[in-house]
């Protein structure tokens, strides 16, 4: 049975494969070329020049904005705004195609208006990124494909709308529905063949922000019961796994419902059920697999030019995102300070984990702020300075975080603010009449000065200091039981590290062999097959510091009987003595571990040593932290979560055993600077070695940097931004950064 499935999906795969080609021979040979712009069916412009690719004509550090989201801006202001944006050094802009306004009826293009858009980039030198919004379907398809609609968990279909972010109509349809997959593949590929050819495109945005509501329709169930199938070959094996016995056929499994149309939601803290984390995985799996999916369409179709993508705005660690990263060309993320708050960690880290998904492949900030946001609800009680309103300093500073943490590229939700919708005015440098704003002059100085500055972009940032490890079911595990405490423990330890100016890396479990040392934060569900690679990675010299309760719970969310689970007891050399699940008492918990009185919280875990050391204690003398010596590495277990304390506390005695941690571990920090609230970014490569300073404060500083004995350094020149000298004295730097603003300081 399980056989026949596989051999089903390849042939199916194959037939899509097959129609793609043929659709594109279809378009290439049988359309006019000088056909209008509104065709009854897809065509191709005419004379284009096809030796242009992404190789010869690439920007050197792409800097733009998304331009186009019909019906914004004012096409009258088209021509004016390209020659206003090329002289200020934007060298690339994204357009929205959205399928809902283009198939204008069944077969129906209107390609009027983009057709405009790449004539102009290039007449200006721009180069144009095609964001392709396929997710949002024409409003025709309702009536079409009834069946297809989006189905919720509260039994609402979708119903035709106007999209938040753009003044148009569409509906939201499943892909999961045979028909609307189909229907939206035949205008991708009408997209691709029309202008695969433009001497101005550089390349494609799929998918944007990567964005996938549950859907509980038909069609999805079927999907779900097949991957179920794959996962548990029979309807026995599932029954045992979800503890529900009495299905008596496959069509009687359905998933798990709730009010809010997500995973099953049962309590909060680490009560999800197997159903529900099937139910989660199976989105994150089916969102990936499209994901591919639709990549592999477009670099069939298209195997000159650019495949990007880019995550959401939140600092999340979805499953599938390493996945998806590694399927594109360029990798990216939308982050803007007026949803998220201006502290520096904040954005610092949302760079950080898209430049660990990216691994080695470059990555661009793909939405970035240079405009306020108004009237939304993530704004409401926060002061100005909080990224609500943006200033001109804010545009350069924002860039140059990002530049810091790595990125290759810059560009912004806008270019021109929206002139309706709730979304009208924000995140645009350029006024609402399209004039140039003194936010609009700090972008074209930063645009400017990234692309007389090549070799900086050849280099990037050295390897972390210590890496977060990232898991992707644990996350599913608390995804499924509607609880925060896994981010809350990330965002904690990453800011404890950050705030001591110590680079942290984001690796995926499959990864962790690339570093020396990783922290894992609230691994309270661990599979075995996760077990074994921890146990692994210490065995062969690896250093570990993890939270409490490891592993808790085991495959499928199952308790383990002994404590630490999954034979973790052995790593660690601890067994569990007591237990405590009282997150609302314990928002003030305190331990001693190795010497420092630090913050815990949401549960504790006491030990007795077996055959570990116990080198930490809670209040009443019971122990609470353990250290080992495994294999040829070492292990520190801390019964509870630092993270998470140090998320809600910041305290100074947390901050310090988060930064001796590197001690423990036998690294060396890379660069130490003398004022923890300038943050520091060593960059290496062909390009050459940098520093790069960043004092997002509100006033000038003056700060000493150290680097450690392994950054061999003999000339520091002057900051590449500013111009400001810079001092070297036995491999210290000083140097004074203005308020909101960095400094680039070339090493030799």
């Amino acid at each position: 049975m399980k056989a026949s499935h596989v051999k089903i999906k390849k042939f199916k795969r194959r037939i899509t494969v097959l129609f793609s080609l043929v659709l594109c021979i279809l378009f290439s040979s049988g359309v006019n070329r000088n056909a209008e712009a509104i065709t009854d069916n897809p065509g191709v412009i005419g004379n284009r020049d096809t030796s242009v690719g992404p190789n010869n004509l690439a920007p050197v550090f792409p800097y733009g904005a998304v331009y186009f989201r019909k019906s914004n801006p004012p096409s009258d202001d088209w021509e004016k705004d390209y020659k206003t944006a090329a002289g200020l050094g934007v060298n690339i802009m994204r357009h929205w195609f959205m399928w809902s306004v283009i198939e204008v009826a069944p077969g129906k293009y209107d390609w009027s208006d983009y057709d405009r858009q790449l004539d102009l980039a290039t007449k200006n030198g721009i180069k144009t990124i095609i964001g392709e919004i396929s997710n949002s379907a024409p409003e025709w398809m309702a009536k079409q494909y009834p069946e297809g609609r989006l189905l919720s968990g509260t039994n609402i279909w979708s119903i035709p709308r106007m999209n938040g972010s753009s003044a148009t109509g569409d509906i939201i349809m499943c892909l999961d529905n045979p028909n609307v997959f189909r229907e939206m593949e035949k205008f991708q590929t009408a997209m691709i063949m029309r202008y695969r050819n433009h001497p101005s495109l550089l390349g494609y945005d799929l998918w944007n922000e990567g964005s996938m509501p549950h859907c509980y329709c038909e069609a999805t169930q079927v999907k779900f019961r097949e991957w179920l199938k794959a996962k548990y070959s029979t309807l026995d094996n599932l029954g045992k796994a979800w503890h529900r016995y009495s299905f008596a056929r496959w069509e009687n499994v359905s998933p798990p419902y709730s009010s809010g149309g997500g995973a099953g939601v049962r309590g909060t803290g680490g009560d999800g059920y197997p159903d529900a984390m099937d139910w989660e995985e199976f989105r994150l799996a089916k969102k990936d697999r499209l994901f591919r999916h639709r990549a592999e369409l477009f670099r069939n179709l298209d195997k000159k030019h650019l495949i990007t993508a880019h995550k959401g705005g939140q600092a999340s660690l979805d499953a599938d995102e390493w996945s998806s990263a590694a399927a594109v060309d360029i990798w990216g993320l939308t982050w803007v300070a007026s949803r998220h708050g201006d502290a520096p960690w904040m954005q610092f880290e949302a760079i950080d984990i898209v430049r660990g998904q990216a691994r080695e492949k470059p990555f661009w900030h793909a939405e970035a702020e240079a405009g306020s946001l108004w009237m939304q609800p993530q704004v409401t009680g926060r002061p100005r300075e909080d990224g609500r309103i943006t200033y001109e300093k804010d545009v350069s500073l924002w860039n140059m975080i990002s530049m810091a943490a790595g990125a290759k590229g810059i560009l912004y939700p806008r270019w021109r603010p929206l002139l309706d919708g709730p979304l009208f005015g924000a995140f645009g440098p350029m006024g609402m009449d399209g004039s140039v704003t003194p936010k609009a002059e700090r972008a074209g100085k930063v645009a400017h000065w990234a692309n007389a500055n090549p070799k900086l972009w050849q280099s990037g940032p050295v390897k972390g200091d210590i890496a977060i490890a990232f898991v992707p079911e644990t996350q599913l595990f608390d995804l499924s039981a509607s609880s925060q405490y896994y981010a809350e423990s990330v965002r904690g330890a990453y800011q404890a590290f950050f705030d001591s100016n110590i680079q942290v890396d984001f690796v995926h479990i499959d990864n962790v062999k690339e570093y020396p040392i990783i922290y894992l934060p609230y691994a309270v569900m661990l599979k075995q097959e996760t077990a074994n690679k921890l146990l692994k990675y210490v065995e062969n010299g690896g250093q570990l510091i993890c939270e409490g309760l490891p592993g808790y719970w085991g495959d499928g969310g199952h308790v383990g009987e002994v404590q630490p689970n999954l034979g973790l007891d052995k790593l660690f050399g601890a067994r569990q003595k007591y237990v405590e699940f009282t997150p609302d008492l314990l928002d003030t918990l305190k331990l001693q571990v190795r010497g420092s009185k630090i913050d815990g919280r949401y549960f504790l875990q006491q030990y007795s040593a077996e055959g570990g050391n116990i080198v930490g204690t809670f209040s009443n003398g019971s122990p609470a932290a353990v250290e080992n010596k495994f294999g040829r590495g070492k292990t520190l277990l801390i019964g509870s979560f630092p993270g998470g304390g140090y998320a809600r506390h910041h305290s100074a005695e947390t901050r310090k055993f988060f930064a001796g941690l590197l001690e423990w571990g036998n690294v060396s920090q890379r660069v130490i600077s003398s004022d923890p609230e300038v943050k520091v970014r060593l960059h290496e490569g062909v390009g050459g070695k940098y520093l790069w300073v960043v004092n997002a404060t509100r006033t000038s500083r003056e700060v000493t940097i150290r680097l450690s004995d392994k950054v061999k350094v003999s000339q520091a020149g002057k900051d590449l931004w500013s111009g400001k000298s810079a001092s070297l004295n036995n491999n210290e730097i000083k140097i004074t950064v203005d308020d909101r603003d960095a400094a680039v300081i070339p090493l030799q």
